[in-house]
């Protein structure tokens, strides 16, 4: 490992900006024209707001702050950074374990785990954060695609399908193939074959084992309040304990994001609700087969892909072909999938949003078209 100045260039530091709320300013106008356009009462924009998953979300983030602060992710990141000697090996590192966590606990809570530390390493050593974080998006989103359980659109997709875990998993195996490998070849090609440059040594944060503990602790019991429905207890419990015992950890919460969330589901399924869109929708020849796969793609890009898969679950027939496209579609743009939002947001990227679109739209072209060859075989 050498310690000068490195080839790449890397990023603006996580400390000089966050990541920017243009699109939240763009989700609100969006919402003020459809107060106009198509007033409602204000219970009904209430009721548009998937709580469930944005609590789970305000939840989550309270705790990756306080694991954060407990400089645990500072110091994992100094040991991994003295075992991997090269910025490749690094990033293989970093998203494979992203595709495989997506697989069983969730895209986004897989996130929430992998983007604050590769964030960490990016403030230890010279590495093209923003481009690692499109990287890790990209694995989540294939990686989720895989299992019953590893998104909400897949879980939605299962109770309705009839089969099996084992049978679904099979069923959406040569789609997540396509895209894994296309991930591989993209790493190969925006990642060099570089050694790993350290920064200037910098003041190291001591680890704080009781915080550490405490964020530990209340992350299995969310988790678990989350998977039997207790949500406002465990908001409860989480935001309570860290407000009697560690308050400025809620300081570093990303509210921007929790209001994001809510105006995406807002603006979404009022355009979603459009009887202009069901009409279009109705009309077109979307069934099965190859156009219910393209429907599915280009829908989640404007709506995001699980309001998409809810959307179009009336008008295809045609299950893999939906699964498959709405997988595919959490690729290109920012909207496609939520996850997209939560990692950019979570690595404070101040050009994120030109990053992310400069990698996921050919990426979404290769892997779309690459799956629907296979489809067509």
């Amino acid at each position: 490992m050498s310690s000068g100045k490195a080839d790449t260039a890397a990023p603006q530091a996580a400390e000089h900006g966050g990541g920017g709320n243009g699109l939240l300013w763009v989700l609100l106008a969006a919402a003020l024209v459809f107060a106009v356009v198509r007033p409602r009462a204000p219970m009904d924009y209430v009721r548009l707001v998937d709580w469930q998953t944005l609590g789970a979300l305000a939840g989550l983030l309270a705790i990756t702050q306080g694991v954060e602060r407990s400089g645990m992710l500072q110091a994992t990141a100094a040991r991994l950074l003295s075992r991997t000697g090269e910025l490749r090996h690094l990033v293989y590192l970093l998203t494979g374990s992203a595709a495989l966590l997506s697989a069983l606990v969730t895209n986004d809570v897989s996130l929430f785990l992998l983007v604050p530390l590769t964030r960490v390493l990016a403030q230890q050593a010279h590495l093209p954060l923003a481009r690692l974080v499109v990287l890790e998006a990209l694995a989540v989103n294939a990686g989720s695609a895989l299992t019953p359980i590893g998104n909400p659109q897949n879980l939605f997709l299962w109770h309705r399908s009839g089969e099996s875990f084992v049978g679904f998993m099979a069923m959406m195996a040569p789609t997540v193939a396509v895209m894994l490998f296309w991930l591989l070849v993209a790493i190969r090609f925006l990642v060099p074959r570089a050694p790993l440059v350290l920064k200037p040594s910098q003041d190291t944060q001591a680890v704080q084992p009781r915080l550490l503990l405490l964020s530990g602790v209340l992350f299995v019991a969310f988790v678990v309040a989350l998977d039997r429905h207790w949500l406002p207890a465990g908001l409860a419990l989480v935001f309570g304990a860290f407000l009697v015992l560690r308050p400025r950890v809620l300081l570093g919460i990303d509210w921007a994001l929790l209001a994001i969330i809510a105006l995406m589901f807002i603006d979404l399924r009022q355009l979603a609700d459009l009887p202009a869109v069901a009409a279009l929708f109705g009309r077109l020849p979307i069934g099965e087969g190859w156009p219910a796969y393209l429907a599915a793609i280009v829908t989640s890009q404007f709506i995001s892909n699980v309001p998409a898969t809810i959307l179009l679950e009336r008008f295809v027939h045609d299950l893999p072909a939906l699964a498959a496209g709405v997988s595919v579609g959490g690729f290109g743009c920012v909207l496609g999938s939520l996850a997209n939002l939560i990692a950019l947001r979570l690595a404070k990227l101040p050009n994120g949003l030109r990053e992310f679109h400069r990698i996921s739209i050919p990426f979404l072209l290769v892997c779309g078209a690459s799956a629907l060859l296979l489809r067509l075989t």
